[in-house]
């Protein structure tokens, strides 16, 4: 399948996608004389940082990387502009050629997102024209993080979703801020489409059980006016006329809805200007299915104890952002020292055991450090049998360095997971989470002494604070609520802080019900949890409910009133009549520009297998994300899933502590979601959002740079042209390294 992170540049089929845009931008100049400079901004330095390392900038005849808000020299090569679309940027590049100043040869234009129409006629007005190579938009606005994943890397958006707006006056600006946000992030859904040359289906979750949540809760100050009196008396949706249709729609603006309505806009939009997208694909594909949903369809995902190895090392280690652990690692000479280690699809141990139960990816890791040690090591013997073997046996292989370190890294992560394991009683919390989750034992029988088995270990200091509250949600959430003395007598075996009941208490923000009277009903959902029965391992039952969601649509069996399609459906449910229809080749986006505006896309990958496009909106789980990875096997589809971010149990325990107050001291917005409404247009919005302050002026002048750069340029020319340009920092000599670096080639 087309994967959207690959650590590894490669031309196989399995590139990614978003290296693959990045680097064809570059890639795409050459200049006369071979060599180029790459101008970024901040954010798309992270972004290309994030997928690519300076060795492969490099090795496309990049000789220079600077950044557009720093203090430049002129130079006497072309540049490749890699930026943000903000008015800031478009302003800073009519700079660098006006009044008299040329920064570079010509210039080669390359923006992250799409560029407004105003700021395109601006800049192809300004003095900068005449000097300008190229100009193409590249729609890769998104963090991917994984293979099939991929984020917007926004926490805080979960506190503009469902945090409560503070007063009944602050209804309207809190649901004007919250549309500026879904504008924004559905431009980003439509960037990853674009990105995979799919225009898909686009379904959404309709909550049956609760109104719509946060700022799109049904208001006063945001609901239309009520439709005259005697409207009513007529049966008929067509009969009411539009101030009532109007007057209800407020119930049902859900959050998915309006996303699903926002990116279907966008995507019509963007084909409209190119009547030929999606590009036809050999052998053709079917077309696939984008599905929006949010975390309140599954309310009982973030809390489960998972034991897989990437949801269980998230949840119980300390691993910043999903892929940064400092871990203790033993040198050659047997001292320890602290270590970083990044987990992403570079390490193979990782991508190899990280949707492993812990059981099985222990058991994984111990036959390949054998087999590596049988391979390399010449070592004869029994082999590693525990983790403490392994251990043992990492310190005498010195001259294996780079598998010592990740041997050590993943035994590290595995011991710690294993001893935390014992040390919390997970496996007596874990199976009465189970059992609040599924609503079945083990034997698939009603749980019937729950109570009893849960009190004593809310009563006891061995289990942790964050574990309580686990067990205490699950099992409100079980009972469909409890009466408010049930729920005060849990907090107090537990011995729960104010800011833990929060927390539970908060659940109501997610459409939750947590209290509940003698006389209440059962609230009747149509998404149930299904039981798993081919599961070997107890403490392991319980499945994601988006599972159920994508089995059931990929079966053509998802209820339509469930997840309605926000405009065209498919007409042919079977695979086969699918596979079918036919897609044009895709152009620019802008069509009529002039001759200088290069925007042809590359050619994206072509696969057979139809995908399914899934966006959690407000926060996916690894768990969910190893559903994604899961399904793509057993139903035979691309399966790819994002969010505004990830999140670990802990996180999101954080989070409910401060919803009420918006945010307020939370790790994402510790000042909490602006109480300020919306931009005046989206430009500005985006223009804030992404707006880097100047710099100051220097104090001193910069080194010297020789007004003829010939003899520099000429030096870089006469590389044998065998010899790739990476030999320059690559596999060159430390002379060379130290040569660059003194010519300023990093400005950074």
């Amino acid at each position: 399948m087309a994967s959207l992170i690959t650590a590894v540049r490669s031309t196989s089929a399995n590139i990614h996608i978003t290296i693959a845009e990045l680097l064809q931008a570059i890639r795409s100049v050459n200049p006369p004389g071979r060599w180029k400079i790459l101008v970024v901004d901040e954010h798309s330095q992270k972004l290309l940082g994030s997928v690519l390392k300076q060795f492969d900038i490099l090795e496309e005849n990049v000789t220079l990387i600077e950044s557009i808000s720093s203090h430049r020299e002129p130079q006497q090569f072309e540049a490749v502009y890699l930026l943000m679309p903000t008015t800031q940027n478009v302003n800073r590049i009519i700079k660098d050629f006006s009044d008299g100043r040329q920064q570079y040869l010509g210039a080669h234009l390359f923006f992250v997102d799409g560029l407004s129409e105003a700021l395109f006629e601006h800049l192809t007005t300004s003095s900068a024209e005449p000097h300008l190579k190229g100009l193409q938009d590249l729609f890769v606005n998104f963090w991917a993080t994984e293979a099939q994943t991929f984020s917007l890397q926004s926490p805080g958006l979960f506190f503009n979703i469902y945090s409560p707006p503070r007063n009944e006056a602050a209804f309207k600006s809190a649901r004007s801020k919250l549309e500026e946000e879904l504008r924004f992030v559905s431009k980003t859904i439509a960037n990853v489409c674009i990105t995979l040359n799919e225009f898909p289906y686009v379904r959404y979750y309709m909550p049956t059980h609760h109104t719509p949540l946060g700022p799109l809760k049904p208001n006063d100050q945001t609901r239309a006016p009520p439709p005259p009196e005697g409207s009513g008396r007529w049966r008929t949706n067509l009969a009411r006329g539009d101030a009532a249709r109007a007057y209800e729609v407020a119930d049902t603006d859900f959050v998915t809805k309006l996303l699903a309505l926002m990116v279907q806009q966008n995507l019509d939009e963007y084909k409209r200007i190119n009547p030929e997208f999606p590009k036809a694909s050999d052998p053709p594909r079917p077309r696939g299915t984008l599905i929006i949903t949010d975390r309140s369809m599954d309310t009982v995902a973030p809390f489960i104890h998972e034991f897989t190895y990437q949801t269980m090392c998230n949840d119980l280690l300390q691993i910043d952002d999903g892929t940064k652990y400092m871990y203790k690692f033993q040198s050659s000479v047997g001292s320890y020292e602290d270590k970083i280690a990044t987990l992403s699809d570079a390490d193979s141990v990782w991508t190899t055991v990280r949707h492993m139960h812990m059981r099985e990816a222990i058991d994984k890791l111990m036959a390949d450090f054998n087999k590596f040690m049988e391979e390399n090591a010449g070592f004869k013997g029994e082999g590693a049998a525990s983790l403490n073997d392994m251990k043992d046996m990492l310190a005498n292989l010195p001259q294996y360095q780079e598998q010592r370190e990740k041997f050590s890294l993943h035994l590290n992560m595995a011991q710690d997971c294993m001893n935390l394991f014992e040390k919390h009683k997970l496996p007596l919390v874990a199976n009465v989470e189970q059992c609040c989750a599924t609503g079945l034992t083990a034997e698939g029988k009603t749980p019937k002494t729950l109570v009893e088995e849960m009190v004593p270990l809310l009563d006891s200091q061995e289990v942790i604070n964050a574990n309580k509250v686990r067990m205490v949600a699950l099992y409100i959430q079980h009972r469909d609520g409890v009466p408010d003395e049930d729920r005060r007598r849990l907090y107090q075996h537990a011995r729960l802080s104010m800011a833990d009941q929060d927390a539970v208490n908060s659940l109501v923000h997610l459409g939750v019900r947590i209290s509940r009277g003698p006389s209440d009903k059962d609230t009747k959902k149509k998404l149930k949890q299904k039981t798993c029965s081919d599961d070997e391992y107890e403490l392991s039952r319980y499945r994601p409910l988006l599972r159920t969601v994508i089995e059931e649509h990929s079966a053509n069996k998802l209820d339509s009133t469930l997840f309605p399609y926000v405009k065209d459906s498919p007409t042919v449910l079977s695979p086969a009549a699918s596979l079918k229809q036919t897609t044009p080749q895709t152009t620019s986006l802008r069509s009529a520009k002039p001759s200088w505006h290069k925007a042809v896309r590359p050619n994206v990958l072509a696969e057979s297998k139809q995908r399914v496009i899934v966006f959690v909106v407000g926060g996916m789980t690894y768990s969910e994300i190893r559903e994604a990875y899961s399904l793509s096997t057993s139903l035979n589809k691309d399966i790819y899933i994002g969010s505004t971010h990830a999140i670990t149990p802990r996180n999101f325990i954080d989070d409910l502590k401060v919803i009420e107050i918006a945010g307020v001291g939370s790790r994402a917005v510790p000042n909490g979601v602006s109480l300020a409404g919306a931009h005046h247009s989206y430009q500005e919005y985006y223009d804030e959002k992404y707006f880097i302050p100047d710099p100051p002026t220097p104090q001193r002048p910069a080194l010297p740079v020789p007004k003829d750069s010939k003899p520099f340029a000429s030096k870089l020319v006469k590389t044998p042209s065998t010899t790739s340009s990476a030999s320059l920092v690559g596999s060159g000599t430390v002379e060379k390294e130290e040569k660059k670096k003194k010519k300023g080639l990093f400005r950074f």
